[in-house]
């Protein structure tokens, strides 16, 4: 026998072996109970810092982005100004040069004209011969100054198509990152959305999902189903991380435009049914929607463990999940060797309760099958009782009766009635005769 004292009133009581055994392993289990749940907020804690840092690494790309663009369009407007430039500063030295000749041609034929006035008195020949050198020097000059300008005009040309094409080139891409970081090519092959995601797992299937299903949900006993179901185990057999997923693919074209936000209260529905620890919808819906362009999109303050994810993303955010889940594989183990324990406690306390409801049951029928009889025997002793008190009534009217009889006698018959008397009388006396 073991002792264990009140806390409260301090009064000392006298247990079994086994009593004392089974309080001591309950509170022992309340305690590795209050672990587990210790550990389970520790984990969820690390998950949640890991996803932190990973959508601040995403928000830093995304910055990157943003800042390569930015350089790009800065790079762009640079080549542009510095073309400005060079043409200007062609231009400039183009019209300096034909000043510059002009001017020295000018100078020179205003000295020429100096010396032919001084020499006046010379022959008017050699005047016009000097004339007509000057003025086909002149017109030699000019050739070259409208050669010079042609030559720049081409040149200039020549640089606005070469800055044309640049320009052109850094727009191409410029609109190649945005259509990268709007849109995705969803149709990979002439495959639809769903037949991307299946190819694109079973070809890293081999590297670190060995143990794990990737099936289409064909299970719509619900009323509803998702499209994938995503299951992990162990080697042992222990499921770590299950993933329900929705795809949703639209056309450019298309003139009915959905929205994510449609399709996650189905979603959560479908993972709750289907007993699935995270949801995740591989959408291209809303594709210039730059909250779903940037990465990986939590919805978590909506609904419990759910994200909203490009294609480009889709082994991406399983490899973060299925890496999160397993730093718990160990107590999700330990957590199923207890609840296994557990269940062996509830089978064998539901059986008890079984037994006891059952002798319950079998102890009411018992105990009103015996009441009744009880209350039929009450019944019978009140008749027997009855019938012996009526019984008792005639033997005391028998017995009177019998008094009665044993008091008669011929005289007292004839007492009062003259003519009986002498009858008996008579009688008498003759019997004497």
């Amino acid at each position: 026998m073991n002792e264990i004292k009140c806390p409260k009133c301090g009064e000392i009581f006298q247990v079994s072996e086994s009593v004392y055994n089974e309080i001591l392993k309950s509170v022992r289990d309340k305690e590795f109970e209050k672990a587990i749940k210790e550990k389970e907020k520790n984990i969820e804690k690390s998950n949640q810092m890991e996803l932190e840092k990973l959508s601040l690494k995403h928000e830093q790309e995304k910055v990157k982005l943003a800042s390569d663009l930015d350089k790009i369009a800065l790079e762009k407007d640079n080549t542009i100004n510095e073309l400005k430039n060079q043409i200007n500063s062609l231009k400039e030295e183009r019209d300096i040069a034909v000043k510059m000749a002009v001017s020295a041609k000018d100078t020179e034929i205003v000295a020429l004209k100096g010396e032919i006035a001084l020499e006046k008195n010379q022959s008017k020949l050699r005047e016009n011969e000097i004339i007509a050198e000057k003025e086909t020097e002149i017109a030699k000059l000019k050739v070259q100054i409208a050669g010079a300008d042609d030559k720049y005009k081409l040149l200039e040309e020549t640089m606005k198509n070469e800055h044309a094409a640049e320009i052109k080139s850094k727009n191409a891409e410029i609109e190649f990152y945005k259509d990268l970081k709007s849109k995705t090519n969803t149709k990979m092959l002439g495959e639809t959305l769903e037949k991307h995601c299946e190819i694109a797992f079973n070809q890293v299937r081999h590297i670190g999902f060995k143990n794990a299903q990737f099936e289409k949900d064909n299970d719509a006993r619900t009323g509803s189903k998702g499209d994938y179901i995503f299951r992990d185990y162990t080697d042992d057999g222990i499921e770590y991380i299950s993933i329900m997923f929705e795809m949703k693919n639209e056309a450019d074209l298309s003139t009915t435009k959905k929205k994510n936000e449609d399709f996650l209260d189905k979603l959560d529905k479908d993972r709750k049914e289907k007993g699935c620890e995270y949801a995740v919808l591989v959408s291209t819906l809303e594709a210039d929607n730059e909250e779903y362009n940037m990465g990986i999109v939590e919805k978590s303050h909506r609904y419990p463990k759910m994200y909203v994810i490009r294609p480009q993303f889709f082994i991406p955010l399983i490899t973060i999940l299925r890496n999160a889940a397993l730093n718990s594989v160990d107590y999700k183990r330990e957590l199923a060797l207890v609840k296994e324990q557990n269940y062996d406690i509830s089978e064998f306390e539901e059986n008890l309760n079984g037994f006891k409801k059952a002798m319950g049951e079998n102890y009411r029928l018992a105990d009103k099958h015996f009441n009744d009889a009880i209350k039929k025997i009450d019944d019978t002793i009140k008749n027997l009782e009855k019938i012996k008190t009526e019984l008792t009534l005639s033997v005391k009217n028998f017995r009177i009766a019998n008094q009665k009889a044993d008091d008669l006698s011929i005289k007292s018959l004839t007492k009062g009635n003259p003519t009986m008397q002498a009858m008996f009388a008579e009688l008498k006396s003759g019997k004497t005769e």
